[in-house]
């Protein structure tokens, strides 16, 4: 699946809150091929001003959060986890909650 397969080129995703000074620290693996299709559910920002941007993946009740560093061409995601979870870590980083 492509980064904008299934989303709409004119929305623009919310952005991510500061980061708390009490944050949770997320463990960031290497992206697996678990799946040959993979849903993206919600995304952050994606224009100019974010560098870094989080994507909430799902497929089969499980889910993760992929973040992509645009300068470094990097990408990363969270354990495979339910779908709830994996939600539940996506407005952790929305709200500056978690990194």
């Amino acid at each position: 699946m492509t980064r904008h397969e299934g989303k709409s080129p004119d929305f623009h995703g919310p952005h991510v809150a500061p980061l708390l000074p009490d944050h949770h620290v997320l463990t960031w693996y290497e992206p697996t091929q678990r799946a040959v299709r993979i849903r993206v559910v919600a995304w952050t920002c994606e224009c100019e001003c974010c560098r870094v941007t989080y994507e909430l993946c799902g497929i089969a009740g499980q889910g993760f959060v992929r973040r992509t560093d645009r300068d470094r061409r990097t990408a990363h995601e969270t354990r495979w986890t339910l779908t709830a979870t994996a939600r539940h870590t996506f407005e952790q980083i929305l709200r500056g909650e978690a990194r």
